[in-house]
């Protein structure tokens, strides 16, 4: 398990990280979400030990981080940071064999990774020929190509189409069902919210909250139903302890005070027509992340 712990950072009279602290646990993909300037990247530069912290430690497994540690550390940064020149399989073997691989294993693994990627078909392609969704796929390979134990990645999901973002996605997934520690950053709320374990905000350099989704899902939820039914529900607005948050013809979501105000619509509503769903609702990551940022 990576551990941080209260981590500070300052630049002259601003502190970009302020007591900053969470665990990124093997097995499991943290989502770390945040605006721009929030100390996203700040904060992984001090994990890969690129930065140094002016208060705070990363451990891993309750143990100083060493340099062979870091070394079985796999990181991609926002910024592109691959040779353009280069072919896409001939500069993922260039850094497969700079993590100490035969050159016949470095080519092995790298064109199994690339392909798995996408990218079988691009492999004699120079880097900067290709897309800036397909190079940011080669840089993902770059930071997988030696099985890192710990994989840190900041947007990996930046540029991509959608079918990309699935394939990214499932290698992922792969790589944290294999045991892999993985962080990455992510303005795509959606994604984050589908594809992590566990989830970490931060605002102004400042952790506002970390958990799993359904621990965030608990703690920020509202009481909040869904309705929906083939009778008129104009009365639900004048319904006593109750708040209205969207309505449209059958269909209400709404807020209330406590139980009793929604057993009462409920009632209310099966007496005037035919109730279709009357459902909790539990709200997204973007919702969460709106409520705890403002």
């Amino acid at each position: 398990m990576l551990h941080l712990e209260g981590l500070v950072k300052t630049y002259g009279d601003r502190r970009v990280l302020d007591d900053v602290g969470f665990d990124v646990a093997q097995g499991r993909l943290t989502g770390f979400v945040g605006g721009n300037g929030a100390g996203k990247t700040t904060t992984m530069r001090i994990a890969l030990g690129v930065l140094s912290a002016d208060a705070g430690t990363v451990t891993l497994n309750d143990a100083p981080i060493t340099g062979d540690d870091r070394r079985r550390f796999g990181y991609m940064p926002e910024e592109r940071g691959l040779y353009p020149k280069m072919k896409v399989l001939e500069q993922i073997v260039y850094l497969a064999r700079l993590h100490g691989f035969s050159r016949t294993e470095a080519a092995q693994r790298a064109e199994a990774l690339l392909t798995e990627l996408g990218l079988g078909e691009r492999l004699n392609d120079k880097i900067e020929t290709l897309s800036l969704g397909n190079q940011q796929r080669a840089q993902i390979a770059a930071a997988l190509v030696h099985e890192p134990e710990v994989l840190i990645l900041d947007e990996p999901f930046s540029g991509l189409d959608p079918m990309a973002v699935e394939v990214v996605a499932r290698v992922l997934q792969s790589r944290a069902a294999a045991g892999a520690a993985v962080l990455f950053s992510s303005h795509q709320l959606d994604v984050v919210e589908r594809l992590c374990d566990d989830l970490v905000i931060i605002a102004a350099g400042r952790v506002r909250a970390r958990g799993t989704r359904d621990q965030l899902r608990d703690e920020f939820s509202e009481p909040r139903y869904e309705l929906v039914t083939s009778g008129d529900i104009g009365w639900l607005r004048d319904e006593p302890g109750v708040t209205v948050v969207e309505f449209d013809g059958g269909y209400a979501r709404f807020d209330v005070d406590d139980d009793a105000a929604a057993h009462r619509v409920l009632r209310h509503a099966v007496e005037r027509g035919d109730v279709t769903a009357f459902t909790p609702q539990r709200p997204t990551l973007a919702e969460i992340f709106t409520e705890v940022v403002k």
